[in-house]
């Protein structure tokens, strides 16, 4: 089971980029994808912890500013290497100006 919780109003991700908002003890990057909506990863690239918020954003793709390695934002796949590892995601709801993210509860 998870909980929403709104993190970031809609006007505050323009569209192609990303910011890092801190929720509990997640740390998340939230992607805004013209076209196609708002996504949630883990805000730490699966290569070597790099900040994954802090990346370029190109279409669903984020990179990683160390390394380099890509990941899809709609499913945290990894797109290239050095990550071999898929990076985890959130399930987001956007409701009237509001991002809420599922945060499992443990």
């Amino acid at each position: 089971m998870a909980s929403f919780q709104t993190v970031a109003k809609t006007s505050d991700v323009p569209p192609g980029h990303a910011i890092v908002v801190e929720l509990d003890d997640y740390r998340i990057a939230l992607a805004h994808v013209e076209g196609n909506g708002f996504y949630a990863i883990d805000d730490v690239c699966t290569h070597d912890g790099g900040p994954l918020g802090e990346g370029q954003l190109d279409g669903c793709a984020i990179e990683c500013p160390r390394h380099g390695a890509r990941f899809d934002v709609r499913d945290g796949r990894v797109l290239r290497m050095p990550a071999i590892i898929p990076v985890r995601t959130y399930e987001v709801r956007v409701v009237d100006d509001e991002i809420r993210v599922a945060i499992p509860e443990e």
